[in-house]
């Protein structure tokens, strides 16, 4: 393939400054990567095909420039690019760090995560979604090639932010991945919008935890052609969650389908019921899909439910079933979950094992839905076997008083015993431990 650009070459842009390219990252449908050295900075080149390099879409680089990124897990353009002897143009965005890999890795298994960092990935890609739509823009093409995550911490980064338009234009130029549109897109009765983003982003969050899609079932697997107007009825004209509770046509086939067939009983019914409402009455009724800001709720609440079972597995511990009168088992060897403590912050309720982290978003009233710093965290006793504590690492003190009325101050880096009945005062939010 003829590339724009080769390694280690050294260009003058428009503007003067010297543009010193260190090496190709990879090409897609719209134009090639490189990664350059440009102003002092290490940054990445997304340089555009002439074909694809327009006016309209240098108008919009320089508008997403001008409105600024959302958050900083976007690799948002910071700065449009001309060079000389070059009929197209580029721009510049951040480089993304190599510990970050592909969700393609994800789904073929290249990394293993735990259930903890995938479900990290997954509220932070809801809260950053979340706002982007809170500045009326609209992503349009969310699929695997535009995300990576980091597999131990389940961070995120969200790339190609190129096609992103207000949520009122309807002229741009790209319409989705097949496989991740929605039904009314698929179908050419819309143009990409916030609500078929929010479809869109349900259909990844699902692969992420069930490692399928939503609407591959029976009626996929009885197809001979895969062609378009196969497509065009597997996922416009008549989708069919393969989870219905109605509609039983499109179930998962052992065999085949294995991936869903094993995940979906590991979730909390209240995981369930979001798909379910997302991809039933949500595929037909956009109003009827499920908002950002209630995947990043739920998503926050399925990962304070995390509970590790005697032999070692991840589970999580479903409130519901109790309420139910139904037993929480481990998913891999069946026995009964018996959390030993959890903590209540209002109306969270966090099950405490040794694995256990607290952030902003439990502890502070205005810091939401990072994951950078840690708060506090469950340590093992240093004296007592099978005892634990909570490690204050923030710059509050805490007020600890337990169920006999002492009472006494952690300072950071200090910890004092999980017992039942134990009031904390972490500074903006109280909290109380239950055990059993």
């Amino acid at each position: 393939m003829h590339r724009s650009f080769r390694d280690n070459q050294r260009v003058m842009t428009q503007t003067g400054k010297a543009l010193n390219i260190v090496k190709f990252l990879g090409a897609g449908g719209q134009g090639e990567v490189y990664e350059v050295n440009y102003d002092g900075r290490r940054l990445a080149l997304k340089w555009y095909f002439i074909q694809t390099g327009t006016e309209n879409q240098r108008n919009m680089i320089e508008k997403l420039i001008k409105v600024g990124r959302p958050d900083e897990r976007f690799l948002w353009p910071v700065e449009a690019i001309k060079v000389y002897n070059k009929r197209s143009f580029g721009y510049l965005m951040p480089l993304r760090p190599v510990q970050f890999s592909n969700i393609v890795d994800l789904m073929k298994r290249r990394v293993e995560p735990s259930f903890d960092a995938v479900i990290t990935a997954c509220i932070q890609l809801a809260d950053s979604f979340h706002k982007l739509h809170q500045k009326d823009l609209c992503y349009r093409d969310i699929s695997f090639g535009n995300f990576f995550f980091h597999a131990r911490t389940g961070d995120v980064l969200i790339c190609d932010n190129d096609n992103v338009t207000h949520t009122k234009i309807t002229n741009a130029g790209v319409l989705g991945t097949p496989r991740f549109m929605a039904p009314e897109v698929v179908l050419g009765d819309s143009k990409p919008n916030m609500s078929s983003d929010l479809f869109s982003l349900s259909v990844l969050i699902f692969y992420m935890l069930m490692m399928h899609h939503p609407l591959e079932g029976r009626q996929e697997n009885q197809i001979k052609c895969f062609d378009l107007p196969a497509m065009t009825k597997l996922y416009g004209e008549r989708p069919v969650f393969i989870f219905d509770p109605i509609n039983q046509s499109n179930r998962p086939i052992p065999g085949y389908h294995d991936n869903a067939l094993a995940f979906w009983p590991i979730y909390t019914e209240r995981i369930r019921q979001l798909f379910t409402q997302t991809f039933t009455k949500g595929a037909k009724y956009p109003e009827k899909r499920v908002s950002e800001k209630i995947w990043r709720d739920v998503l926050i609440e399925l990962k304070n439910s995390i509970t590790i079972c005697d032999c070692g597995m991840e589970n999580f511990y479903d409130i519901h079933k109790l309420k139910n009168n139904i037993q929480n088992k481990c998913w891999q060897c069946q026995k009964m979950l018996y959390p030993d403590s959890r903590l209540k912050i209002n109306n969270e309720i966090i099950i405490l094992n040794l694995s256990t982290k607290l952030y902003g978003h439990h502890l502070m009233t205005k810091e939401k839905y990072r994951f950078k710093k840690i708060l506090a965290e469950v340590v093992p006793h240093p004296l007592l076997k099978g005892r634990s504590g909570l490690k204050n690492l923030s710059q509050t003190p805490w007020v600890v008083k337990t169920r006999d009325g002492k009472q006494y101050t952690i300072d950071f880096g200090k910890s004092f015993t999980i017992e039942d009945g134990t009031m904390i005062q972490f500074g903006e939010v109280e909290g109380v431990i239950r055990k059993g």
